[in-house]
Formats: C-alpha cells, structure tokens, sequence
C-alpha cells in the first residue's frame, strides 16, 4: 500500500513499529488479538487495527502539500478535512479556512471566492451541486480533491447498480457530509432514500410489504428521499449501499433484512433474487471493517476499563466506542488533556451529545488493565501521548525502555 507523507508530528515510532511488525506477522490480517503494553501496574492493550486509514493520510498529505505549493494563495476547505480537532486546528495554524461546519452552514460565503482562490474538498467528498458551483467560479474541483477512494468506490457502485434500474438505499447519518455527498452523486443516476438505522429500514419495509400508507412514509422521511421519488413505484427494485463508516454489521444486517422482505413481496414473480434486490456487500470500507473486528478481537481480553480516542463528531470512532460500551466501562476522549489526572476524566457522551467529568475512573487494583484504540482520524502521536500521562499516573517517566510488548517487536 502506498506511503504517504504527513507531518512527522502526527507519527509515533514506537506505535509505528508495533503495526508493522504485526503486519509482518500477519500480512491476511487474520489476527486479531491486540498489542499487550507491560509497563507493571499498568497494563494497555492496544487494538490490532486503529489510527489513520489510507483515506485519511491521502488526504492529509494532500492538504498540507498544497498548503507547501501555494503560498501567498488564499485557501478554503469546503469543511473540516477530517474529524479530529488536532489535525483542523493545524489547518487553520497554516492559514487554511473553511467554508462551511460540519451540518453544511455557511462560515464564508461562497459569493466571497474568486477564480485565483485553492478550494479543498475533504475526505468525505462534496455534493455535485457544490462542485457546480464551484467550477462555475473557474476553481478547480480535480487538483485538490481529497475524497476518499473508498467513498468514491460506494458512488461507482452506486452507479452500477443504477443503471441497471435499482433504485439506492442509503445507510447514514443524514445529517453527515459523507452521507449528504453519497446521497447527491446516487441521486444523480436513481431514485435514492437515506436511512438511519434497523429501526428505520423495518419502517422501509413495512411500506414495502403494505403495512405502512404513503401519508406515514412521506411524514418518516421527509428530507431523505431524492427529487420525484415516488415509493410505490421505486421500492420495488433496490439495493443498499452505506456511508462508510458505519458499523459494517449494522449496514449488512440491514440489507439482509430488506433482502427477505423483498423476497417476501416480489419473490413468487421473479426467477432470481437478483431481479428486484442488488448485492452491494463490496461497498463497505476496508479500514472501517479492519478496526471494528480488532475491536472484537481487543474486548475478548478482560480489562478494567477501555480509552477509545477521537474526534467527537467523528462517525467511525462513535461506533468503536459503542461496541466498547456494551462490555465495560468506555471513555471516549479527543486529547491527552481529558485526562485531568488520576483520579479525574473528562470524556463525551455520544448518544447525548455532552461532555462529561467522570472521578475514580482508574481502579485501585495491584494490576490495572486499560483496552484503548482509535478512529481513523485520530493520529498515532495522540494515542502515544496518552499512554504516556497514564505511565506517569503510576510513577514510570522512562516508559519506553520500562515497556514490556507482546508480541515482541524483535
């Protein structure tokens, strides 16, 4: 896989070697059982896959060589260029300003923007109205693109299957500029819907199957469905496919759930499957599946507690703390300073959208175990940095030359 170059801030040397070394172990990534940290009293087990993804560095190195190759430019992101907060500030430490936040409200107006000024689309991707507008200014939408490839790969297929007449289902946050690009490039070629989550894909199909009227559908997705789509004729040919960092389960569960309804429904009337629901299982993301089985594979190990470290509107790093939550105790944190001390920690509560302060969050054991990973936008140099002030909670300062690592590293 290509390596890319970003700022060696963001890098850690000694997390650098541990994942290469387990790449070399384990080149099909069929081990997934994680790095055990000794350090005496402490004990952290990292997961097998965690950190930046190839996404993410694309992107990343995209962005600041630009910044290197322009000076004296004016230079916008459309939004946030990933979802961590170090790597925006950064940006904006650099000059770099953006266009809108994270929903899509306005920051600068894009009335403001000249043919002379450097526009960078973020690693989620655009809409096409967007990149209209834009090239209607004379900026170009090509140079400094950093949309994902593994994002594009869900529009590409979206396509596909288009043409083929299936209309798209989309699993999303609706809200998410992922999702809102995904919906505008899907919705190009077909009728397209936006869904949730289980519980609105058994809305879906309820309507599908009759148990629903058209006033209760129209009144559920309001706002999520494509310009003329009409659900009694556009539901009877789908396919699903996912905004990419959703859980991997959650989106295949989904589609196996609508594939038997459609079955149900359509099935007597046609010879193949295939006639009336697409199979899309190769439009889930790679580092997105990578991570969430490391993090099944880290909470087989029993611990105290886990440290999932992220952006806090960060979509892929949510979901690795939701499956943390459902053994132990999980503290989603997006710097070293949430941890205030030992005895203090200031840590998001996703499903309320607040921060929280939680006391004695350390066990006063002879042994602590700590499970910890991250999502892919949060550098390995924060996740290094908070293992770190651990350390020091349990009075080691020479914590590299202390550290005993398993599997060993030489």
């Amino acid at each position: 896989m290509k390596q890319f170059t970003i700022p060696f801030t963001y890098r850690s040397p000694l997390i650098s070697r541990i994942k290469e070394k387990r790449k070399e172990s384990d080149k099909m990534k069929k081990d997934f059982t994680p790095t055990r940290l000794d350090f005496g009293p402490l004990e952290i087990y990292l997961a097998r896959h965690f950190g930046f993804c190839y996404g993410v560095e694309n992107a990343i190195e995209i962005a600041f060589r630009t910044i290197d190759e322009n000076e004296g430019k004016r230079i916008f992101l459309l939004s946030e260029m990933i979802h961590n907060p170090t790597v925006n500030q950064d940006l904006q430490k650099r000059g770099v300003r953006f266009l809108q936040d994270t929903l899509g409200n306005t920051l600068i107006p894009l009335d403001e923007l000249t043919k002379d000024d450097i526009v960078i689309i973020p690693a989620f991707g655009t809409t096409l109205h967007m990149e209209k507008v834009l090239l209607e200014k004379g900026i170009s939408v090509e140079k400094y693109n950093t949309t994902c490839p593994f994002v594009e790969k869900v529009w590409n297929r979206s396509e596909q299957i288009a043409s083929k007449g299936y209309s798209l289902v989309i699993h999303g946050k609706p809200k998410h500029e992922e999702t809102r690009a995904t919906f505008s490039h899907a919705a190009y070629h077909a009728p397209a819907i936006v869904i949730n989550d289980m519980s609105e894909a058994i809305q879906l199909g309820d309507f599908i199957a009759g148990k629903m009227g058209l006033s209760d559908f129209i009144r559920i997705f309001e706002g999520r469905c494509s310009e003329g789509f009409d659900p009694t004729k556009d539901l009877k040919k789908i396919g699903v496919v996912n905004q990419t960092t959703m859980l991997a389960s959650d989106t295949q569960a989904i589609a196996d759930y609508l594939k038997i309804i459609m079955i149900e429904v359509f099935g007597s009337a046609h010879e193949s499957v295939s006639d009336f629901f697409a199979d899309t299982r190769d439009t889930l993301c790679y580092a997105t599946n990578d991570n969430q089985s490391a993090v099944y594979g880290l909470l087989e190990q029993e611990a105290d507690l886990a440290i999932v470290v992220g952006g806090y509107n960060s979509s892929n790093t949510s979901h690795l703390v939701e499956l943390c939550e459902e053994k132990l105790s999980t503290y989603y944190i997006d710097h070293p300073d949430r941890l205030i001390d030992s005895k203090m920690i200031s840590h998001f509560d996703f499903h309320h959208g607040i921060k929280k302060e939680t006391s004695d969050y350390l066990p006063k054991t002879e042994k602590v175990k700590i499970l910890m990973t991250s999502g892919a936008s949060c550098p390995d140099a924060m996740v290094e940095e908070i293992i770190m002030k651990l350390t020091r909670f349990y009075g080691i300062t020479d914590w590299q030359n202390s550290v005993k690592i398993s599997p060993a590293l030489d």
